[in-house]
């Protein structure tokens, strides 16, 4: 009995090694730290370059990427690069809408909306880039209906749910972009 004790107690006692050993495995909450210079504190963000033929849609993810670093906490963001700690840049290179759902009527009912472009983040007082990634890809979908029943969809109503749909898309690009160059992925 005094055996199978002792055998128990070495059990417990390497399982509990074990557990205390590998405490500190490296999960941790996306969105705690950051990896950049701790006296960046000002992030200027002029507007972004728009290269589409979609109207606004710079100011609309502008206004949502300095919306996103200030909701940070850690940032003042201004919106130029003068006076600023460090400086992103980013151009709109492409805005892509490709039907992928169709009515009975084969009409188009549900559309893909991709975005792509460039982003640089430099620090403005080295001029050395932080983080830069040429070729950032988004994808959202969206439903295009009348409202009336009617299969067919006016030209007003493609509009307001287009800028609708890029405003939501705009909000999932400028999380994903600020988490990019505060987490470094």
């Amino acid at each position: 009995m005094k055996k199978k004790v002792a055998v128990s107690l070495s059990l417990c006692g390497l399982w509990l090694w074990l557990s205390l050993a590998t405490a500190g495995c490296g999960y941790a909450l996306a969105g705690r730290g950051s990896f950049l210079p701790t006296d960046i504190r000002v992030v200027g963000i002029p507007p972004l370059m728009n290269r589409t033929t979609f109207f606004d849609v710079e100011q609309i993810l502008t206004e949502k990427i300095r919306n996103e670093f200030i909701g940070r906490g850690k940032y003042r963001v201004a919106p130029e690069a003068a006076g600023a700690d460090a400086v992103l840049n980013a151009e709109i290179t492409s805005i892509t809408l490709s039907p992928v759902a169709f009515t009975t009527a084969q009409l188009a009912s549900r559309y893909q909306f991709v975005l792509t472009m460039k982003v640089d983040f430099t620090d403005n007082r080295v001029n050395k880039s932080l983080w830069a990634n040429d070729s950032l890809s988004f994808t959202g979908e969206y439903d295009l209906t009348s409202g009336t029943g009617d299969p067919t969809i006016n030209a007003a109503t493609f509009v307001d749910q287009q800028r609708s749909s890029f405003d939501r898309i705009a909000t999932d690009v400028a999380r994903t972009v600020v988490t990019a160059i505060v987490e470094a992925f």
